[in-house]
Parts: structure tokens; sequence; C-alpha cells
């Protein structure tokens, strides 16, 4: 008897669900987490499983705002869904247990489907990532179609657009099944709601911390910095792309003061410089962080900056001591 689709495994497992099913991307969702929980929440409903899509913290980049408008998508604050419990079972979308950017819901974590590092047997029930895979968007599409199914316009449209931008128009982080499943959607997808969402990825507000932030960069040899004040997670991450297009610049180190830390985005087009390991290097015995290859993220508590050290005089100083230690 030939082995179950993915799709049918885990429907299979949450149709014994004692009580909710919930989705539930990593915080701050972006659009490749946002377009993976729509794609998947639809081919669950073909399998008679009804799934709600819950998330923490906002929703704060001005396209990801635009998916849910564009696309119909609904996503509730977790803390508004007042029947959320321990009874209720949850699959993780772009996000593991264990990952800094994922907050402990009362649910019982059942599946993960996750294109991040590895965080290791977490006990999930139903467990799918694929650390070498660009985009977790791309993921859900290959559950369409190696279930034999067409994903709807609207499906197709906002998961081409999740690969796009995790994977920075194909060019980060790029495996082939991103490839292939870019081109597979393609023949469904709506281009005019894509430029439209190109069109929108920055708000007004986003340009002025911009022009700030940029004003801050250094450059040491082939390491940019650059210092944010207090600004959003998706922010961060774009801020950091940006550097990276500087003539001579191929690794990054972005880093955002918040009330209780500072969040990190990390990039690098250098193949002997893992974004992964830099980040990890950089917060040893003060932070945590991780991520892929070209990408990372990373998180130090504000009680773990020692007295005295300058934030930025001690960011690069790491960054660059692992620099030259190659």
């Amino acid at each position: 008897m030939p082995e179950k689709h993915k799709i049918e495994q885990l429907a299979d497992l949450l149709k014994d669900a004692p009580d909710e099913v919930f989705l539930q991307p990593h915080n701050v969702p972006d659009p490749d987490a946002i377009a993976s929980c729509f794609g998947l929440q639809h081919l669950l409903g073909t399998r008679g499983v009804e799934a709600v899509i819950v998330y923490e913290n906002e929703i704060e980049k001005a396209n990801s705002l635009k998916m849910l408008n564009l696309f119909g998508i609904e996503m509730k604050p977790a803390g508004s869904v007042h029947t959320l419990g321990s009874e209720d079972w949850a699959v993780l979308v772009d996000v593991q247990k264990g990952n800094s950017n994922l907050t402990d819901l009362d649910t019982d974590e059942v599946a993960c489907i996750d294109h991040h590092e590895y965080q290791g047997n977490k006990g999930y029930r139903f467990e799918d990532v694929r650390s070498k895979v660009g985009s977790c968007s791309a993921i859900i599409a290959d559950y369409f179609f190696e279930a034999g199914l067409t994903p709807p316009s609207k499906v197709a449209t906002a998961l081409l657009y999740g690969i796009f931008m995790d994977t920075d128009n194909l060019t980060r982080g790029v495996d082939s099944l991103d490839i292939d499943m870019f081109y597979r959607l393609y023949n469904y997808c709506d281009m005019n709601i894509i430029n439209e969402l190109k069109g929108n990825q920055i708000s007004r507000k986003d340009l002025d911390l911009y022009a700030d932030a940029f004003k801050s960069v250094e450059i040491y040899e082939e390491l940019g910095f650059l210092r944010l004040e207090s600004a959003n997670d998706s922010l961060l991450g774009a801020a950091s792309d940006m550097v990276l297009t500087i003539s001579g610049v191929n690794i990054v180190v972005a880093y955002s003061l918040r009330p209780n830390g500072i969040k990190f985005s990390a990039r690098s087009i250098v193949p002997g410089v893992k974004a992964n390991d830099l980040m990890r290097y950089i917060l040893q015995e003060t932070g945590f962080g991780g991520g892929h290859d070209s990408m990372a993220g990373g998180f130090m508590p504000q009680e773990n900056l020692q007295a005295g050290k300058r934030l930025d005089t001690f960011i690069k100083h790491r960054a660059i001591s692992y620099y030259e230690r190659r």
C-alpha cells in the first residue's frame, strides 16, 4: 500500500484532536509565514479539518497587512481567542519549539512544518522540517502538487509571493524546491496582485526609520553594521537586506534596541561565513540566535549586556573577531 501524502498524514492526525485545531506561525508573521498558514488552512479544509490561524505580537509590515486584505486571510491574535486552551492542538508553521520568536501558547503543539535550522526532536507527532529549503511556502506548495491538487488562484498567489519574499527573488538561500514550486505556482497566480504587493512593502513611518538608520551604517572590510532605534522585526530584516546591496558589503549585522533587550538580524553572501554561526558567536553567553547560512536572527536580554560595555563596541568587536578567525 503506497504511503499517504503529507497532507493526508497530517489531516488524519488532526482529526483526532480532542478540541479545536490552530495553526501558529512565528511571532510578527511575515509574508512567508502568512502564506504558508493560508495554504495549509485551505489544504486541511479539503480533508475535513477546520483550523484557525492564531499569532502573537503584531503584524507590522505593510505588505503583510496588505496580504490579509487582498487574499481575505483571517488571522486572530491568540489573546482574543477565549476558547484556546490545553485541550486544543496546534500546528507550528514556519517556526519550531525552541525558537526565540515563538510564544508558547496553552495548546499542545502536535505538528511542525518549517524550513529553518532544525531544533531537534521536540516530540511532535508530525514533523516536516526542511532546513535546506528557502521558504516554508515552497513546502506547503509541494503538499498541493504531491497530492495532485491545484491550488486556487489566491492561495497560489500568496504562496508564490511567500517564496518570492523569503528567498529575495530566488537569490538567497534558495533550494531547487523553491524554484520548482515558484514556476509551478506561476501558472495559477495573479501577477497583478503580486505587483500590487511589491508596491506596498514599506510604510511612510518605515521610510523615516530607514532614513535615520542608514546614517548609522559603518563598514569594516566586507562587514556592514547598522543600528535601528526600536524597529520591528520585519523592518530590521529589510534594513539588513538593503545594507547588503552596498558595494563591497557581503556580511551584515543589524540590531535594534527594545525595552527588554536587543534584537539582531544577520545576512551573509560569503560561502565561508554562515549567518547563523556568526549570530551564535556574537551572542555566546549573552543571548541566543540561529537561522540559515545566508540569513539569521537573535536576541540579547538587556540584563545580559555587561555593565560598562558599550553595545555598539561589543557587537562590532565580536563580529570582527569572528570574521578574522575564519
